[in-house]
């Protein structure tokens, strides 16, 4: 307490890095090798592997809801890795003092509940695809002066579209459209 954080950068996924500097942080504390650590990260891309590693190593691991971590909103805040670590940290203490309402921490799901979710997460993205391809061709026809829901009948209605002066629409854009239809 009343120190400044002890910040190291690690490559990521250098697990054995992150294990030394663990061995580390306790010689400089004074600590045993067998005193417990305490550790914490935000949610993110790397998902839970890290927690699951860290578990097996011996290091009790909260993820925090990103979302839920305290940010003053009255001054303007400098956005570092440096600063958000040293606010990590800060809330990890409060938080292991009592504090109970310091974040949300989040449910880290199983292995397998984790890999159920990947069909619904897979569905989530092709729609939100299917809506760039769609905005897309309505966009592409818009430039033509053209508006018309895109259907499964595009390929023949694209055939039969005319522009404001009866032109059909060039064979190059055609071609562009229905291939952004089959995408």
């Amino acid at each position: 307490m009343g120190q400044k954080p002890r910040l190291r950068t690690i490559a990521g996924r250098d697990t054995a890095a992150l294990l030394v500097e663990v061995k580390k942080a306790k010689r400089r504390f004074g600590l045993p090798e067998q005193a417990p650590v305490v550790s914490c990260y935000e949610a993110g891309r790397d998902g839970f592997w890290l927690h699951r590693f860290l578990i097996t190593s011996g290091v009790e691991n909260l993820v925090v809801d990103s979302a839920s971590i305290e940010v003053n909103r009255r001054k303007r805040r400098a956005k570092s890795d440096g600063l958000d670590a040293t606010k990590l940290v800060e809330m990890l203490i409060r938080w292991r003092n009592g504090e109970s309402k310091t974040w949300k921490v989040v449910n880290v799901p199983s292995p397998e509940d984790e890999d159920l979710r990947q069909p619904h997460r897979e569905l989530l993205e092709l729609k939100v695809e299917r809506t760039e391809h769609v905005n897309r061709i309505k966009g592409l026809l818009a430039s033509l002066g053209l508006s018309i829901s895109v259907n499964a009948q595009l390929p023949e209605i694209l055939k039969q579209l005319r522009q404001w002066n009866d032109a059909e629409v060039p064979p190059e854009m055609q071609q562009r459209v229905l291939r952004e239809f089959e995408r």
